[in-house]
């Protein structure tokens, strides 16, 4: 440790009371300086700083807590320079909420005469939720964002610098447009203030029965917000099945997106009117609504407009990544594994080599999100055509552009496409000369890589990572309709909609117990003749998509003898049949079980040690030098300014 003189001691108290000022020079064990009321007095001026410019207030002072006395000092800061391009060093990971947290302290809030400190809360959250970013990229915590130092608690006047990001989500209260009543649905585009108002709103309608909430941000720093409903939002309940409806994943494919906020609404006013059908579906299901994966690519394709957007306008994320083939590419694996006989296949590990490459926030946030639900059903809506497709779709031979490539589950997926394709209008419309006849002899369904085959995409992932079983659906040959088009949309996507839903129950489900009625979590149930197996949730229970037909049904978890059932599901059965196991611990002797990853969540992989909350290094372009040269980006910081931040560096 370095100390120092008394006087340079004294000289330092005194040099950081003029951080702010007034700041009495006395020691506070926070780290930071004690002061009175008058203490905040300042001369507000306007705020100028391009990399604050959406910060919630107009108005700053100097000198700033950091000793910089004009706006030309700040920005050319190392601290500044820093705000400037942390969006794209830690690759869209916690933005824009980071920016605004150093913008409060490089340029402090000011208004009346009076400067306030940002809230030390809201430092420490976000502090916990990134450092692991930062360590992912072998950078230091910036010094300026000292949650001690720096910001002060809520009983002291402090102010709250993402104020604004949470200004779009709490509009619950907001009027129904043209005061129409609260059952009405408006079947117009939704910009994204528009939709976060109208989910909010639904959710504050039916509270019962739904809530919202955010998976992550957008690279731009958009909320990926969901809907989720059922009768206890917020809980998974023992034995009731996880269903995600996604649109929107190419920004410019937008009926997707509005079907999914259109559907909420419905949901939420049928259950209040007292609609049998979809009373029973809320009792019974936990349904996630996420309207809109790509908010970024959508506000480029809106603002060509319906009817002007191009065939790619808005496709990608703000990145320039095609979010549908930004997935791992599990499928190869796939095939590999598929050679060796007695090697799981199912719930493949993501290869570390992945994180080396792009990734997008969004498409971490939907990883993590299978993470923390135990999804069992999914489809991801899209435009450009008029089809349902399965997976696989990544052919079997790589070179192959389009190859019949079916999961061990072709028959529950064919069932799964059928259920929306077979009471969709148009699908069924015997014309080859509509949108989508080509698919008509197929009955609209297709194997995704017997269309065509490409890597990357969220089903192949879905299926191999997790117990999620998605299907692609083509919602219609105008990726950006006209709003005149939306109402018979929604006519022709309601009842598919609901009917594939409905699919979850379709099976068997129960629970995995042990002798003395603990839940057994991470139990493996298999099925003889489908090299597929799933595993049950941390509470034991679990939920098998089948089609009809007599099943084998093998149920065992390390440590227990595994139980052998048959079962039989009728052709006309639409709930899932309950299927239980009691495990019987094993004696001594070897314990055989089928060779594959190791996993410790719920079918899922655990992320090794080191890495962030979605089971990646964040920030991924973490490729440390050797014989302890500088990180990769000390040379841009190096570059810009004379002013080396030797503070980034961890020692």
């Amino acid at each position: 440790m370095l100390l120092l003189p008394p006087l340079l001691l004294q000289a330092t108290l005194a040099a950081t009371a003029t951080a702010w000022p007034g700041c009495e020079p006395t020691w506070d064990p926070a780290g930071g300086c004690h002061q009175p009321s008058a203490a905040d007095a300042a001369t507000c001026v306007d705020l100028q700083l391009s990399a604050c410019r959406d910060v919630a207030y107009s108005q700053t002072a100097f000198p700033t807590p950091l000793e910089h006395r004009t706006r030309e000092a700040v920005e050319s800061s190392s601290e500044y320079i820093l705000l400037s391009v942390l969006h794209h060093l830690l690759e869209g990971q916690c933005n824009p909420d980071l920016r605004l947290l150093g913008c409060a302290v490089l340029a402090p809030r000011c208004e009346a005469g009076r400067v306030r400190r940002p809230c030390r809360h809201i430092c420490r959250a976000l502090r916990e939720a990134c450092l692991p970013a930062f360590d992912a990229i072998d950078m230091a915590w910036p010094y300026f964002l000292d949650c001690g130092r720096y910001f002060e608690d809520e009983e002291e006047g402090c102010h709250d610098p993402l104020e604004k990001l949470r200004g779009g989500l709490d509009a619950e209260d907001a009027p129904s447009p043209s005061g129409l009543p609260s059952t009405f649905i408006d079947f117009t585009h939704h910009s994204y203030a528009q939709m976060v108002r109208v989910l909010k709103r639904t959710a504050a309608r039916c509270p019962h029965v739904a809530r919202t909430y955010s998976i992550g941000r957008s690279f731009d720093g958009k909320e990926l917000l969901v809907i989720e409903l059922s009768v206890r939002p917020g809980q998974h309940e023992l034995m009731e099945p996880e269903v995600k409806l996604i649109g929107n994943i190419h920004g410019n494919e937008v009926s997707g997106r509005e079907m999914l906020i259109y559907l909420a609404q419905y949901l939420c006013s049928e259950y209040l009117l007292g609609n049998p059908r979809i009373q029973r579906l809320l009792n019974t299901t936990r349904i996630h609504l996420l309207p809109s994966m790509n908010p970024d690519g959508y506000e480029v394709a809106a603002a060509e407009g319906a009817g002007y957007n191009g065939w790619t306008s808005g496709r990608q994320n703000s990145q320039n990544l095609d979010l549908n083939r930004n997935f791992p590419d599990l499928t190869s694996e796939f095939y590999r594994l598929a050679s060796s006989r007695g090697t799981r296949t199912d719930h493949i590990a993501v290869p570390q080599h992945y994180w080396w490459g792009k990734v997008a926030p969004e498409t971490k946030a939907i990883m993590k999100w299978m993470r923390t639900v135990p999804f069992v059903l999914s489809a991801s809506l899209h435009g450009g055509d008029l089809v349902v497709s399965y997976p696989f779709d990544f052919s079997q031979h790589p070179h192959e552009e389009k190859m019949f490539s079916p999961t061990p589950d072709e028959k529950m997926f064919k069932l799964l496409a059928r259920a929306y394709a077979d009471v969709h209008p148009m699908m069924m419309d015997r014309s080859e000369n509509r949108c989508g006849g080509n698919f008509l002899k197929r009955g609209s369904i297709i194997n995704g890589a017997d269309w065509y085959s490409f890597t990357g995409g969220m089903s192949d992932f879905n299926y191999l990572h997790s117990n999620c079983f998605e299907i692609t659906v083509e919602l219609g040959c105008v990726k950006f309709p006209p709003e005149e088009a939306l109402y018979t949309l929604w006519q022709h996507n309601k009842e598919p909609l609901l009917n594939f839903v409905e699919t979850v129950h379709r099976g068997i489900k129960g629970v995995v117990m042990d002798k003395f009625g603990k839940p057994v979590k991470n139990a493996r149930i298999s099925i003889k003749g489908i090299r597929h197996d799933i595993t049950t949730a941390p509470d034991g229970d679990y939920w098998r998509l089948l089609p009809p037909g007599s099943h084998i049904v093998i149920a065992q978890a390390p440590g227990y003898s595994k139980v052998i059932k048959k079962v039989t599901i009728p052709a006309r059965m639409k709930r899932a049949g309950r299927v239980d196991f009691i495990l019987q611990p094993l004696g001594t002797g070897p314990k055989k079980f089928l060779q594959g990853p190791r996993r410790g969540g719920p079918g899922l992989q655990d992320p090794p040690a080191g890495t962030g909350p979605h089971g990646e290094p964040l920030g991924a372009r973490r490729q440390p030098g050797a014989g302890g040269s500088k990180p990769w980006w000390w040379s841009y910081f190096t570059s810009l300014s004379s002013d080396k931040p030797r503070w980034l560096l961890k020692y």
